[in-house]
């Protein structure tokens, strides 16, 4: 963290505060498809030199929300939301067989893990986290920690890497506070119903959780996508 000279106060380095900007400006689709995303233009808008710029763009690219433009630079990356609804449909398969594994297979979750995991995500319900897509991180680590309290190491590295791949769309369920909480107090009630020994109840909401995070998902990457569409051609590099 930097700190403002007249304040006093912890601010956030200016790279990251561009990079913030630009990640959320392509998740709510506010740039064209297909056309460059000049750095001396979003420098300009941003009050800055080209150089965070550039290096946002780097770090955007590293997490596939950008993609090499032909003429040089970057431009908006375009996921492909078929193939994210059948990763989704793998998650799903991935995560439901974890939890039922102590009714499979006769082999608890792992009781310690559990609470341990409990007792974090009742301190996020404390704290109330803001909106950010980075959010997304602490789901997914959430999901895989789950996924290994059933004991199958070899499941929890699918879900990781399952989760990498559909991240760029993820991002979008984390726009609004209202998510971030419902996620929260979802995450807590799956906690809940496997801490219990009730499996039933645990897969019946996390069904149900993940069945809404997936309809959000969708609707917001799909809405992002028609304003990029639409403003395709519109912006100069």
């Amino acid at each position: 963290m930097d700190t403002d000279p007249y304040t006093g106060v912890a601010v956030a380095p200016l790279r990251d505060q561009v990079y913030d900007d630009v990640k959320r400006r392509l998740l709510l689709g506010d740039f064209p498809l297909n056309v460059r995303l000049g750095e001396e233009r979003l420098a300009l808008g941003a009050g800055v030199s080209r150089t965070p710029v550039r290096e946002a763009l780097v770090r955007l690219h590293a997490e596939g929300l950008v993609d090499r433009h032909p003429e040089g630079g970057y431009c908006p990356a375009a996921p492909d939301l078929m193939a994210i609804h059948d990763l989704y449909e793998v998650r799903m398969a991935l995560e439901v067989a974890a939890l039922r594994r102590p009714v499979d297979r006769g082999v608890p979750h792992d009781p310690a893990a559990l609470r341990s995991l409990r007792a974090e995500w009742e301190d996020l319900a404390e704290t109330r986290p803001n909106p950010d897509p980075s959010f997304v991180l602490m789901d997914e680590e959430f999901h895989v920690r789950l996924a290994a309290a059933s004991g199958n190491s070899a499941l929890a590295n699918h879900l990781r890497l399952v989760n990498e791949r559909i991240r760029i769309v993820r991002m979008h369920d984390f726009l609004s506070a209202e998510r971030v909480e419902r996620t929260i107090t979802q995450h807590l009630g799956i906690l809940e119903a496997a801490i219990d020994g009730d499996i039933t109840k645990a897969v019946r909401r996390f069904r149900r959780h993940l069945g809404e995070s997936m309809a959000v998902v969708e609707d917001r990457a799909a809405r992002a996508l028609a304003r990029m569409a639409v403003g395709e051609g519109a912006m100069p590099s």
